[in-house]
């Protein structure tokens, strides 16, 4: 009511410590002690997920700015987060194939693979398949996925940003259907090896994002290690292929201009 003083603003209020506490619910009986240290991993690494997210959407707003010292300073964060995700995978891997398949069978068709924040980053960076998202039922995570599908991903503001300053980007390659995969450029190339050579600034951003690319496939090998350590060959939780289909996305770059120019440095 009017003139009523507020509540003092804590630290647990602030960073609402008793809904997020909450968030915990095992479903296995007794509940099995491990299963609590599998919620909480995956929790933090969607919290994770949405961080990354939100520098990933500023980050293309430095390109389109031509904010070079502040694309340096998101691309550094960013990095440092991916190497955050990769240890969490120690932490993971301190749970024995025994405690994990004491409450696996709780979790029905759950799976990472239905992550819709994690599908959201691989659109950022240039997955461009509708299949990744045709499965799921309508509502805010669909939504989100078909608009990233339709903007530009983070290679395509990056392109913008080196035309802006002078460098020789094909119109083509900036006028491209951004709902399609982008695929590899002689011409691109060109400009990129010219750029190492003479534009210190810039080959910097350039090798920054390189750490990013570097940083998703080694944090997709470890999860395929942590998984095949886990379970096996076993089919994957869900219904996929488990540690097969894992192996099948490791050592695919998102920035493949980047790691084509090394031969020519």
């Amino acid at each position: 009511m009017p003139g009523q003083p507020h509540a003092a603003l804590t630290y647990g209020s602030y960073l609402k410590l008793d809904e997020l506490l909450s968030l915990q619910e095992p479903r296995s009986d007794g509940p099995e002690h491990d299963e609590m240290l599998f919620i909480v991993i995956h929790q933090v690494y969607e919290l994770w997920f949405k961080q990354v997210l939100h520098e990933m959407d500023a980050l293309q707003r430095a390109f389109e700015k031509s904010d070079v010292p502040g694309a340096l300073a998101g691309l550094n964060r960013v990095r440092t987060i991916l190497k955050t995700l990769v240890s969490q995978v120690d932490i993971l891997e301190t749970m024995t194939p025994v405690s994990f398949s004491s409450f696996r069978s709780r979790l029905d068709a759950a799976s990472g693979f239905q992550s819709a924040q994690f599908r959201e980053l691989e659109m950022i960076l240039g997955r461009r398949h509708r299949h990744v998202y045709a499965h799921m039922p309508e509502g805010s995570a669909r939504d989100r996925l078909e608009a990233r599908h339709a903007s530009p991903t983070l290679w395509d503001a990056f392109l913008k940003l080196l035309a802006s300053q002078g460098h020789d980007v094909p119109a083509e390659v900036l006028a491209r259907d951004v709902r399609e995969p982008y695929e590899p450029n002689a011409a691109v190339q060109e400009t990129l090896v010219a750029i190492y050579r003479k534009d210190f600034g810039l080959m910097q951003l350039c090798e920054r994002m390189v750490d990013i690319d570097e940083g998703l496939q080694e944090w997709r090998y470890r999860h395929v290690k942590m998984v095949e350590r886990t379970i096996g060959t076993k089919t994957g939780t869900g219904g996929s292929a488990g540690a097969e289909y894992l192996k099948q996305t490791i050592f695919k770059p998102h920035f493949p201009d980047l790691w084509a120019i090394r031969a020519s440095l």
